[in-house]
């Protein structure tokens, strides 16, 4: 089904994502309830396979789904496919021509030791009969999927300008109800759901999670011992440390942009107030001193100052401040209620919840001209957070009186849903992109 095609919004495109690759999978349905108009057409052809079975079919599927869902790429159906071409000499340019296609994706997958594999693809322009690009890869079977992602973003960054942001991660909570009461999972998965792994498993309220700027750590708030602590936790091994049990609120952690800070909200004084971790020194110095509530901090990707939440004009709104605390100034005038800010990778954009109409939902303001734009019209969305490109917003929201993750396109033209079918899922956190290890 092409993005053309969802004019009207009321088509759901489903993709599938429980057999793609790899044994451990996720049972979740992606729905795109919104696509722009016109996407760039591409085909690509399902990679050949020499070896154990590892189909290509799967390969060419995940791509296709990858692009898909960025909302900016029409996949051509191979239905229309006049021809299935293995490598470049046997592409006939005019029969691709024919069926409308921009751009043709040729890969192939070779076993090339016990769990090795080699991975090649080509990006061509089907009008200039042309080779754009093309990569190799040697990888083990567990590592097909992300060679996967990385061919997307390759071909998104090729034909949008844009980087992409397939081959990252993102972190949420599941809570599931048991016979002994809620359990709740701090899960952290690919960035289509799949592959989900627990992180920590807890009887007790588990929230806020961030990522460090390397996405080896997170950070994140947990009650199982039964009070509001902040804990740092290495992905690779599972080691953590927690870093603020102080008397009170302990909540909101957000690491700085180069990895050595942690702002935090605590009321250890008394009011609830932010405060700022050296993670080199253990030094804690108190950015905010008001009679209002100031809570969940959000660093500028320039590390120079923060937004943050402030109840200081009587109703939460959103405010600026230097990364010590000096010039405080306020940000949003609109409506009685905005909320949860984070700024856009490129400084430009500031995503929020904002209430109007009894609704609260994911709005984005430019912080050059202040222009205010509402992306979603859902009841009851929370903890949004852009892509690492900023292209995308990932959010939690409810349907069917259950939590779900959603995803918004930071002009609002593109939306979709990801659906998982066991637990209510929240509190999502996209990750930086993924630096080698």
């Amino acid at each position: 089904m092409k993005l053309s095609t969802m004019k009207k919004f009321t088509a759901l495109l489903i993709i599938l994502l429980g057999l793609m690759l790899n044994p451990a999978q996720a049972v979740l349905t992606i729905e795109i309830t919104k696509g722009v108009d016109v996407g760039i057409p591409i085909a690509i052809v399902p990679f050949s396979w020499n070896g154990a079975p590892v189909a290509g079919e799967s390969m060419t599927k995940l791509i296709e789904a990858d692009l898909t869902r960025s909302g900016r790429f029409d996949s051509i159906p191979q239905s229309d496919f006049l021809q299935q071409p293995h490598n470049v000499k046997q592409v006939r340019f005019k029969d691709w021509r024919l069926i409308k296609t921009d751009y043709l994706v040729l890969g192939s997958i070779q076993q090339t030791g016990a769990t090795m594999y080699t991975v090649k693809f080509q990006l061509m322009d089907v009008f200039k009969g042309s080779t754009m690009t093309g990569y190799q890869y040697t990888v083990q079977r567990t590592k097909l999927r992300n060679v996967a992602h990385q061919i997307s973003d390759i071909i998104y960054e090729k034909l949008t300008g844009e980087k992409g942001a397939f081959n990252t991660r993102i972190a949420y909570v599941t809570v599931e109800k048991t016979k002994k009461g809620r359990r709740f999972l701090l899960q952290v998965a690919d960035s289509d759901g799949f592959n989900p792994q627990t992180i920590l498993d807890s009887n007790q309220p588990l929230m806020s999670a961030a990522w460090s700027p390397d996405a080896r750590k997170l950070a994140y708030v947990s009650f199982e011992k039964k009070r509001s602590m902040i804990y740092i936790q290495r992905l690779s091994d599972g080691k953590r440390e927690n870093v603020a049990s102080f008397k009170g609120i302990n909540s909101a952690p957000a690491f700085s942009p180069d990895g050595t800070k942690l702002a935090f909200v605590s009321s250890k004084e008394g009011n609830t107030e932010i405060y700022v971790l050296d993670l080199r020194t253990r030094a804690i110095k108190r950015l905010t001193n008001n009679f209002g509530i100031d809570t969940e901090p959000s660093w500028l990707p320039n590390g120079r100052g923060l937004v943050f939440t402030s109840g200081r004009s009587g109703q939460p709104q959103i405010y600026r401040m230097n990364a010590d605390g000096s010039g405080v100034q306020r940000l949003t005038y609109s409506g009685k209620y905005n909320a949860r800010p984070s700024v856009s990778p490129d400084g430009r954009l500031m995503v929020m919840i904002s209430r109007g109409n009894g609704r609260f939902h994911v709005a984005v303001m430019n912080l050059r001209n202040k222009e205010i734009t509402k992306l979603t019209d859902t009841l009851l969305d929370e903890s949004p957070s852009f892509a690492p490109n900023g292209r995308m917003v990932l959010y939690a929201t409810e349907q069917g009186n259950k939590g779900v993750l959603a995803a918004v396109s930071s002009d609002g033209r593109v939306r979709q849903t990801l659906r998982f079918l066991q637990g209510d899922v929240r509190e999502p956190a996209w990750s930086p992109y993924l630096r080698r290890q």
